[in-house]
C-alpha cells in the first residue's frame, strides 16, 4: 500500500517550484492533489496532467491564498469534490527583499499578507474538517531565515517566522483531535527565483553551506511526504531545517 493511499492534500502555490514538487512527490505515494495557484493557467494546466500521470484525482484552482472568503469557497469545494482533506501544505509566498531603510509599506504588506496571513486563512477553513474527522497533517512551509533573520528580508523573516510561532500554537491547539502542524524551513533551493542570481553570488552562497550545494525543489518534498505521512505520526509542533547544515 502507498504511503498515501486514499488521502487528498492540498497544496498552495503548486503551479511551479517547490510546491510543485511537494504535489509531484506526493502524488507518486498515492495521494489526490488539490493544489492552488494565483491564475489557472497553461502552468497549472501542465502541472494537473503531470499529476494524472500517477493514476490519481488532481485539480487546480484558482484562489488567492490571501483572501480570506475566497480561501474559504475554495476549500468548501475541495472538500465538496475529493471528499476530505487530510493534509494542507501552505506552500504559497513571495519576496520583495530591500534593506529596510529602503523597504516601502506596500513592500511590508504584501509579504506578510500573502506568505503569513495566506496560513491562517487555509488552516482555519481546512481545520473543520479536519476537527469532524479526527486526523490531519499541516505543513506549513518556512524558512532558515524565518530562524536566523537575514539581511535585506525583514518582511520576509518576520512572515516566516511568524509562520513557526503560528505552527507551534496550532499544534498545541489540535493535538488532542489528531491533527499535527508542522513546519518545513529550506535554506538555499534552487529554484526558478535562485536560478536568477549570478554565478558568482550562488557559489558564495554555496560556500557557506556544509553540504556544499543548493537544495533542490525534490529535497524539500521529500521531507513534505514524511510530515504527510503516518511515518511521523508522532512528530507535531516542530520546524525541519532542509539546508544542507547551513543553519543548525
Amino acid at each position: 500500500m502507498k504511503l498515501l493511499e486514499g488521502k487528498t492534500v492540498i497544496i498552495t502555490g503548486a503551479a511551479r517550484g517547490i510546491g510543485k514538487a511537494i504535489a509531484l512527490k506526493l502524488a507518486e505515494y498515492g495521494a489526490n492533489i488539490a493544489f492552488t495557484d494565483l491564475e489557472y493557467n497553461d502552468a497549472a494546466k501542465e502541472v494537473e496532467q503531470e499529476l494524472e500521470k500517477f493514476g490519481i484525482k488532481a485539480k487546480g484552482y484558482a484562489s488567492d491564498a490571501s483572501n480570506f472568503e475566497e480561501t474559504q469557497q475554495v476549500v468548501d469545494k475541495i472538500q465538496k469534490e475529493f471528499g476530505s482533506i487530510d493534509v494542507l501544505v501552505n506552500n504559497a509566498g513571495i519576496t520583495q527583499d530591500t534593506l529596510l531603510m529602503r523597504m516601502s509599506e506596500q513592500q511590508w504588506d504584501a509579504v506578510i499578507k500573502i506568505n503569513l496571513k495566506s496560513v491562517f486563512n487555509f488552516t482555519k477553513a481546512a481545520q473543520k474538517y479536519m476537527l469532524k474527522q479526527k486526523s490531519g497533517s499541516i505543513i506549513n512551509l518556512s524558512s532558515v531565515v524565518g530562524v536566523a533573520g537575514n539581511a535585506g528580508q525583514a518582511n520576509y523573516s518576520a512572515s516566516k517566522a511568524g509562520i513557526i510561532g503560528f505552527t507551534k500554537s496550532v499544534a498545541k491547539e489540535v493535538g488532542s483531535r489528531n491533527i499535527r502542524c508542522n513546519a518545513i524551513a529550506p535554506g538555499f533551493i534552487i529554484t526558478e527565483m535562485t536560478a536568477k542570481l549570478s554565478e558568482d553570488v550562488r557559489k558564495e552562497w554555496e560556500q557557506k553551506i556544509p553540504l556544499r550545494r543548493g537544495g533542490t525543489p525534490e529535497d524539500v518534498a521529500n521531507t513534505a511526504l514524511f510530515l504527510a505521512s503516518e511515518l511521523s505520526s508522532y512528530v507535531s509542533g516542530q520546524v525541519i531545517n532542509v539546508c544542507g547544515a547551513m543553519q543548525t
